[in-house]
Order: structure tokens, then C-alpha cells, then sequence
């Protein structure tokens, strides 16, 4: 998966971390120490970073023990997309039906719901 270019070239170290966190980051590498021709040591590493969501949406592993029954881990699922306005991420069934919480821009289904409501009163 490549990396998109962004508008802003300078971004600062939260909008990195943010980035990394949402796209994920998987590193892998083959270490071979060898004498002469002969292997005498292989090291195989894989190191994945990224969030649970984005973790959980790509099908990474996660460690034994991890309990999937909590409230956060449940919240994690939450099916989630950018708010046209402001880009922070935000429950679908939310940004759908009201807007977003974080800069106030209010959807067309909840414009229309609360023009619809306006009329019934005014009736």
C-alpha cells in the first residue's frame, strides 16, 4: 500500500504518529550472519504498528490473553469515517444521521429530519 502525498508537506509529530497509527506500518527483515559461505545464524522479524481498528480491519494477530469483550475493544470496531468538514474520524451511523460532534457540520439526512420537524410544527 503506498503512502498518499498530503497537501501540507510539513505536518508535526502528532499528525505523523496520527498517520501511522491509521494506515498501520509493517517492517520486515531477513538477518543472515554467514562465514565463509555458511549461514550459522537467521533472524526473521516482522513488526507491525498500528492501531486495533486499523489492526482488526487488515486481519493482523493479535497477543493471546487479549480480552475482545471489553468496551474499548467494542468501540474499536465501530465502523468509522472522516467528517467532510474537519477530517476527524467519527461513527458512520453518527455522521449519517446527526453531523459531527467535533466541528458542527450537519449532514443532509439531519437538515432534512429537522426541516421536516420544523414543518410539522408550524402545522
Amino acid at each position: 500500500m503506498a503512502i498518499e502525498a498530503t497537501k501540507d508537506t510539513a505536518g508535526t509529530l502528532v499528525d505523523v504518529i496520527d498517520r501511522i497509527l491509521d494506515k498501520g506500518l509493517v517492517i520486515n527483515a531477513d538477518i543472515m550472519v554467514s562465514v565463509a559461505g555458511v549461514e550459522l545464524l537467521g533472524i526473521k522479524i516482522r513488526a507491525a504498528l498500528a492501531s486495533f481498528e486499523t489492526a482488526a480491519r487488515y486481519g493482523l494477530e493479535f497477543p493471546s490473553g487479549t480480552n475482545v469483550e471489553t468496551e474499548a475493544w467494542k468501540e474499536a470496531q465501530v465502523s468509522r469515517e472522516n467528517c467532510p468538514q474537519c477530517e476527524k474520524r467519527v461513527p458512520v451511523e453518527e455522521l449519517i444521521t446527526t453531523g459531527c460532534p467535533w466541528c458542527g457540520w450537519v449532514s443532509a439526512k439531519a437538515k432534512a429530519l429537522a426541516a421536516k420537524m420544523d414543518q410539522s410544527k408550524e402545522s
